[in-house]
């Protein structure tokens, strides 16, 4: 009963009582490693499903009988699709190039000024997509040291403390040091998710910019020669199968 007693005043209150003001700050900084990235994985993963909801608006679109009735569907899909600020962009272009006559935008034709705003559209949509990533890959890669590090401090102190103490039987130092470890063990549970979530995210980013590029080239055709480019690999390679064969034939 008493073994039992005892055991139990080891744990996560025992060590935050003993520790110092370093294992505190330690402590926190874990702590505020692990919300911080809890919260960009949910953010993250809002902003992911919005924008494979607006990308399901793109066919709609197409199949609009107006530009502007098209961009009303992009936006019915989300506010502030990327998709439908692409159109709306394109579209600005193509009504307004005389708008920026007697500046250096203006030295550009048509065309280049489409393909410029559209180029700028899709940079500041990606810094948005990317925005919080890199305290991810931070966390991920610092958070199993700073626990590590909280281990060491800690088992640094314990031994002090037993040292002092003059008792070094197992029973002694087994709860000291399983409590250091503790830090490691927490280091590992921030950085794991945070792994995952980057990872995740850096290949969902890398395909929604894709098919956002395929929609800008699509919009500059439009405007430009009169008819959206098939921008998606599964279209494209048809149609060069085709070509080859009609190619083969001549």
């Amino acid at each position: 009963m008493q073994e039992t007693a005892t055991g139990n005043v080891f744990g996560l209150a025992h060590l935050w009582e003993q520790g110092d003001t370093v294992s505190h700050a330690i402590a926190i900084l874990i702590v505020i490693m692990s919300v911080t990235s809890w919260y960009l994985i949910l953010a993250k993963s809002l902003d992911w499903w919005r924008l494979r909801k607006a990308s399901k608006a793109v066919a709609s679109f197409w199949a609009a009988k107006s530009v502007t009735e098209g961009i009303e569907k992009l936006r019915a899909a989300g506010a502030d699709s990327p998709y439908a600020q692409l159109a709306s962009q394109a579209n600005c272009c193509n009504c307004d190039c005389e708008a920026v006559s007697g500046r250096l935008v203006s030295q550009f034709d048509p065309s280049e000024q489409m393909e410029r705003a559209l180029r700028q559209q899709l940079a500041t949509t990606q810094a948005g997509m990317e925005s919080g990533l890199t305290f991810l890959a931070t966390t991920a890669a610092t958070a199993p040291f700073v626990g590590l590090f909280g281990t060491v401090w800690g088992i640094y102190h314990a031994l002090i403390a037993i040292g002092m103490s003059g008792q070094a039987a197992l029973e002694k130092i087994a709860g000291p040091v399983g409590e250091a470890l503790i830090m490691t063990a927490a280091g590992l549970a921030v950085a794991l998710p945070a792994v995952f979530a980057y990872n995740t995210f850096v290949r969902s980013n890398r395909l929604i910019l894709a098919d956002l590029d395929a929609f800008a080239h699509d919009l500059h055709a439009f405007f430009t020669v009169g008819k959206p480019l098939i921008a998606t690999s599964a279209q494209i390679h048809p149609l060069r199968a085709r070509a080859a064969a009609t190619a083969g034939a001549a």
